[in-house]
C-alpha cells in the first residue's frame, strides 16, 4: 500500500519535470483596411469560378481548360495532395492497436545435464498486439497536424490552378494584342509602299526632290522591320502558352479579335472578404494551424507514454506438432516510458516547432498584405488604363483625320511630303498605343481576378 502511495505521489512530480512552459504565438501586427484605396467601378460581387469566360472568347475557354487538365505543375500539386492525404491515414493508424503475426522455426544444439550435446527443434507461432494509450493527446495532435497540412495542400493546388488559369488568360490576351499590332503593321506597310511609289513617281517626273523619295523609302523599311519583330514575339508567346498547356511547340487557334472581347467588371467587395476568397491565404492560414498542432505534439513528447502489449502463440517441436498438439504461450503487460535525460533534445525540438509556428504566423500576415496590395494595384491599373484608353482613342481618331488631310494636301501639291510623313508616323503610333492599352486593360482585369482568388471559396 505504501508503494502505491509513493508512486501516486511521485507521478505529479514526474509530469511537472517533463512539462514545458507554453510558447505563445507572436503578437498580431496585421491591420485590415476598411476599404480599397481605389474605388471600384461596380459589377457583380459574385465571381464565377470559370471567370475567364467573362471575356466572351470560346478559344480562351478552351485554352484554360486544356491548361488546367494538362499543366505539369498542376500534376505535381495533385500528386503532392495525394501524399498528404496518405499522411493523414498514417497518423490516424496510431489510434488503433497494431497486430503482427510471427512464425519462427529454430534448430539448436546445447549441452545437456550429463555433458552430452542435445539438439532440439522448435516452431513458434504467435499473434502480437500493441496499443498506445493517448493519455495526453499526442496521437490526436499528430492527426490534427496532418489534417491541416493536407488542407493546406488542397489550397495550394487551388492557388496553383488559379495561377495557371491567369497566366494562360494573360498570355492569350497578349497574343491577341500582338496579332492586332501585326495586322496594323502590315496594313501600314502597304500604305508605306504606296507612299513610296508615289514619291518615286513624283521624283522621276520632277515634281519632288530625291530627299522626299529617300525619306519615303526609309520610312518603308522602318515599318517593314516591325513586321518580323512582331512575328517573333507572337512565336515566343505561342511557345509560352504551349508550355502552360503541356503541349508541343506549334501555332494556337484564335477566337475573337482583341476589340471584340468583353471587358468584365468583377467587384472586389470589402478587404475583409478577401481573407476567405484567396486560396494562398487559406493555405497560409492552415499552415499556421498545422504548425500549432505540431508544436503541441512536440510538447507532448516530453510527457510519459503508456503502451499495452499482449501476445498469444503456440510452440511445437515440428510444424505438424504445432498444428496438431501445440504448447500454448501467452503474455500480457504494459509499460510507461518517460524521458528522464536526453541532453535537452526533446525540449530543443519543441523550441524548433515553436519557431516554425511563429514563421507560419509571419508568413500568413505577409501573404495577406500581398493580397491587399495586389488587389489595390489591379483596381488602380484598371481605373488608370480606362482613362488612358479614352484619351488614346480620341488621339487615334484625331491623328487619322490629320493623316487624311495631309495626304490630300500632298497629292494636290499644297504641302511637302514631310508633312504627310509626320502625319503617318503620328497615326501609326496612335493606333499602336490604343491597341497596347486595350490589351493592357484586359490583362489588368485578369490580374484583378487573380488578386480576388478567381472565384475560389473554402467550401469548394
Amino acid at each position: 500500500m505504501s508503494r502505491r502511495v509513493l508512486v501516486l505521489a511521485a507521478l505529479p512530480l514526474l509530469l511537472s519535470a517533463c512539462a514545458m512552459a507554453p510558447q505563445p504565438a507572436p503578437e498580431p501586427s496585421l491591420t485590415v483596411p476598411p476599404a480599397w484605396r481605389t474605388a471600384s467601378a461596380g459589377g457583380s460581387a459574385a465571381i464565377d469560378r470559370d471567370w475567364w469566360r467573362a471575356f466572351g472568347d470560346p478559344a480562351l475557354d478552351s485554352l484554360v481548360r486544356r491548361a488546367l487538365d494538362n499543366n505539369g505543375d498542376l500534376k505535381i500539386a495533385r500528386s503532392r495532395l495525394q501524399e498528404y492525404q496518405a499522411r493523414i491515414r498514417v497518423a490516424d493508424s496510431a489510434r488503433l492497436p497494431a497486430l503482427n503475426l510471427s512464425l519462427g522455426p529454430t534448430r539448436s544444439r546445447t549441452i545437456g545435464a550429463l555433458g552430452e550435446p542435445v539438439e532440439t527443434t522448435s516452431v513458434v507461432g504467435a499473434v502480437q498486439a500493441s496499443y498506445e494509450v493517448d493519455l495526453f493527446g499526442r496521437i490526436a495532435g499528430s492527426v490534427e497536424a496532418a489534417r491541416f497540412e493536407s488542407l493546406s495542400q488542397e489550397a495550394a493546388l487551388e492557388a496553383a490552378a488559379l495561377a495557371v488559369a491567369a497566366n494562360t488568360a494573360s498570355g492569350y490576351l497578349n497574343l491577341l494584342g500582338l496579332d492586332a499590332q501585326l495586322a496594323l503593321a502590315r496594313a501600314t506597310l502597304e500604305s508605306r509602299e504606296r507612299s513610296f511609289e508615289l514619291a518615286r513617281h513624283q521624283f522621276e517626273v520632277g515634281y519632288s526632290s530625291r530627299l522626299e523619295m529617300s525619306q519615303a523609302e526609309a520610312e518603308l523599311h522602318s515599318t517593314a522591320a516591325t513586321v518580323p519583330q512582331l512575328e517573333r514575339q507572337i512565336a515566343l508567346q505561342e511557345q509560352a502558352l504551349n508550355l502552360l498547356l503541356g503541349a508541343s511547340p506549334g501555332p494556337l487557334a484564335r477566337g475573337a479579335e482583341l476589340k471584340a472581347l468583353h471587358e468584365p467588371r468583377p467587384a472586389p467587395g470589402l478587404p475583409s472578404e478577401l481573407l476567405r476568397r484567396r486560396p494562398d491565404i487559406a493555405q497560409a492560414e492552415r499552415l499556421v494551424a498545422a504548425s500549432d498542432a505540431s508544436l503541441a505534439v512536440a510538447r507532448d513528447a516530453l510527457l510519459p507514454s503508456i503502451r499495452l502489449t499482449a501476445s498469444l502463440g503456440a510452440q511445437g517441436h515440428s510444424l505438424s506438432q504445432l498444428l496438431r498438439d501445440p504448447t500454448e504461450l501467452w503474455s500480457i503487460g504494459g509499460s510507461v516510458l518517460a524521458p528522464l535525460f536526453d541532453a535537452g533534445r526533446l525540449r530543443a525540438q519543441a523550441e524548433i516547432a515553436g519557431t516554425v509556428r511563429d514563421r507560419a504566423v509571419y508568413t500568413y500576415e505577409s501573404v495577406v498584405r500581398t493580397a491587399f496590395a495586389e488587389t489595390d494595384n489591379a483596381l488602380a491599373s484598371i481605373e488608370g488604363l480606362q482613362r488612358q484608353l479614352v484619351e488614346a482613342e480620341a488621339r487615334r481618331r484625331a491623328a487619322g483625320e490629320v493623316l487624311r488631310v495631309a495626304a490630300n494636301r500632298y497629292r494636290n501639291g499644297y504641302a511637302s511630303y514631310l508633312e504627310e510623313l509626320d502625319a503617318q508616323r503620328t497615326a501609326f503610333n496612335a493606333d499602336l498605343n490604343a491597341l497596347q492599352l486595350r490589351a493592357s486593360l484586359l490583362a489588368a482585369h485578369v490580374d484583378l481576378y487573380r488578386a480576388l482568388g478567381g472565384g475560389w471559396t473554402p467550401a469548394q
